[in-house]
């Protein structure tokens, strides 16, 4: 059993790396189909949430690819370290559609061209911080690429609330 749980965690591993260098492999095509081969390089921007540093795990392989900006959502209140707390206040303010406010602020956004956003699955959808981040700062025009970690209970509502 023990056995199989390390191939699980290895494939789990490597899928999600490989989606991470999909994403990133696909951010530039399109980019330089957009641009045109000569063009400078984009402006990159990962922003990221993360509770139990997975997120910040795969936002950190994906800066390795790509280089750019790496930034770490912050809230003005952060959650409790307690995490039935946590899931109960995420629950409520899921209900409220309460958009928690943001330490982590952008003056410079518009000087990016591609942003990849993280962010775990929280109640089976997207955490209140991310809503957050999205809807305070105008992408439009901009190559956005999603990219999630989950405890194996899948997306949910996740990319479609970004979409």
């Amino acid at each position: 059993m023990k056995k199989l749980m390390r191939y699980w965690m290895l494939f789990s591993i490597v899928l999600f790396t490989g989606v991470s260098c999909f994403a990133e492999q696909s951010g530039k095509e399109k980019l330089q189909t957009e641009k045109g081969e000569n063009s400078e390089d984009p402006r990159i921007l990962i922003v990221y949430l993360s509770r139990t540093k997975n997120t910040k795990a795969v936002a950190e392989l994906i800066h390795q690819k790509t280089g750019g900006d790496l930034v770490s959502l912050e809230l003005v209140t952060p959650y409790p370290e307690h995490y039935q707390t946590t899931v109960n206040q995420v629950a409520d303010e899921n209900a409220r559609c309460y958009l928690s406010p943001l330490k982590t602020t952008f003056e410079n956004i518009a000087d990016y061209d591609v942003i990849f956003v993280g962010f775990p699955t929280w109640g089976m959808q997207l955490p209140p911080p991310m809503k957050s981040f999205l809807n305070t700062y105008k992408l439009q025009g901009k190559t956005v690429i999603p990219f999630n970690t989950n405890g194996g209970y899948g997306i949910g509502s996740t990319f479609e609330t970004v979409k």
